[in-house]
């Protein structure tokens, strides 16, 4: 081979490694800044230290908080503690959120909690929370039945697929079945920053049922955050790197068809739906970098948005707190109940505002 030939061929790889760089960063936001939205009336949850990842309320205004995630390359201030999953009465001021009992025969110890998703079954009451588990770095989906009275979480079962092999959060629609987002195609990590330096829209969201399996959604650079409308009609989805906030109309045989694509001007996370407006709550990194890079420096932000009359042709997109890290960092999650927020965290606390 020609030495211009070889030179030519370096030059295009090099050149091609660059705009995957830059294009990792763009995706990242890494020389992204927080400008301050502050909001009176706001304070931290008591005892928690080890994250709030995400967060779901039931209509009586109890909330669940899975807390303790373990992530690769995601800092953890509670390393030798297993996860939980806290109830918090919103109903009371004290906001002491307590951790729920984990019923005798599932492995407490290895509990690594994500998302999570709360289902009532309509005939009975009955309530059911699902899990995204990562014990050793597996992805499970643990499906729970509470019990409010003994303040304990039932187990009911462990789901495993291979489709489901990189779970980030879940959407409950039945007693066993749900919608779920991959955030990454391949589940070895080391793939999994490939995958992220060629920007592969390799994930989107997957069907669970006991007997039905299937992609329902493609194309995502990274799966994250999901809800559900309060009509139940339309299933809301993250795609983390690409910004943005997909809206999916859902069919009777469960498929979803896209509907549109809302720009958010950071890196989304986990979603909630205000069950009184219908208006989608999301909390958010301002820099991606900086939470996988911790320092103590130099604080990984968060911040909290609200997006108002998503269905209609131009959707209102609010940031309604922003901080740089000095209050809350690393924030992943944020839902309201009766003029009450709850912003949680990655790997750090949460926070309670009274909006009214």
């Amino acid at each position: 081979m020609g030495t211009l030939l070889k030179t030519t061929i370096v030059g295009l790889l090099l050149a091609l490694l660059g705009e995957r760089i830059m294009n990792l960063c763009h995706r990242a936001r890494i020389f992204a800044e927080v400008n301050p939205v502050e909001l009176p009336n706001c304070q931290l949850l008591k005892g928690l230290e080890s994250g709030s990842e995400d967060i779901d309320v039931l209509p009586n205004g109890l909330a669940f908080l899975s807390t303790g995630l373990k992530f690769p390359g995601v800092v953890s201030f509670t390393p030798d503690k297993p996860g939980e999953i806290l109830l918090l009465d919103l109903n009371d001021g004290s906001l002491n959120a307590s951790p729920l009992r984990l019923s005798e025969g599932f492995d407490a110890a290895s509990f690594n909690p994500h998302g999570i998703s709360l289902y009532t079954d309509e005939k009975d009451g009955s309530v059911y929370l699902f899990v995204v588990n990562h014990p050793q770095l597996q992805s499970i989906i643990e499906i729970f039945k509470f019990e409010q009275e003994e303040n304990t979480l039932v187990h009911l079962k462990s789901v495993r697929h291979k489709l489901l092999n990189s779970v980030n959060d879940i959407v409950a629609v039945g007693p066993e079945s749900f919608y779920a987002t991959n955030d990454y195609y391949f589940s070895n990590l080391n793939m999994k920053f490939v995958e992220f330096l060629l920007g592969l829209s390799w994930t989107g969201i997957v069907y669970y049922s006991p007997g039905d399996v299937r992609h329902v959604a493609t194309g995502f650079y990274s799966g994250n955050g999901m809800a559900i409308s309060n009509d139940r009609k339309y299933i809301y989805a993250v795609d983390l790197t690409s910004h943005t906030l997909n809206v999916f109309e859902k069919h009777k045989d469960w498929s979803l068809t896209p509907v549109k694509s809302v720009k958010v001007n950071m890196l989304l996370d986990n979603l909630s739906v205000d069950p009184d407006t219908g208006d989608i709550w999301t909390a958010g990194h301002p820099n991606l970098f900086k939470v996988f890079v911790y320092n103590p420096e130099d604080l990984p932000g968060s911040e909290v948005v609200r997006v108002q009359n998503i269905h209609s042709d131009n959707p209102i997109v609010t940031t309604v707190y922003a901080n740089n890290g000095s209050v809350i960092q690393g924030g992943s999650c944020a839902s309201v109940y009766k003029g009450q927020l709850l912003v949680g965290t990655v790997f750090h606390r949460a926070m309670h505002c009274q909006l009214e």
